[in-house]
């Protein structure tokens, strides 16, 4: 019988150590992307009750929807950035975020 060498040790110690890497990075990931789709419905939720359709508040402002939604507003930004059905003015006033789009009057059969 050959006794372990110092060599199957380190092979050992770096295969675990990867795994255990691994699996944290997973778990953070899967973490984040739950917490992330959970704040961005919330969002969406609160913009689609907030904001008006016709000629009222069509858009909100970033500090709003953190203020109403206990969120930073770095994270509103960065969710209403990456949201499919949220989207930023291209107006005058800068920072404000709607559910509602805008017909484009140039290519209205644009798609």
């Amino acid at each position: 019988m050959s006794s372990p060498s110092i060599l199957d040790g380190i092979i050992i110690g770096a295969a675990g150590g990867a795994i255990a890497g691994i699996t944290v990075f997973l778990v953070q990931s899967v973490t984040k992307s739950i917490s992330d789709s959970k704040d961005s419905k919330r969002i969406f939720l609160w913009l689609t009750q907030n904001t008006e359709n016709s000629e009222g508040k069509k858009f909100r402002s970033t500090r709003a929807i953190a203020s109403y939604n206990n969120l930073t507003e770095d994270r509103v930004r960065y969710l209403c950035s990456t949201h499919e059905k949220i989207f930023l003015s291209v107006g005058e006033k800068e920072d404000l975020w709607s559910v509602h789009t805008r017909e484009n009057k140039y290519f209205p059969f644009a798609c």
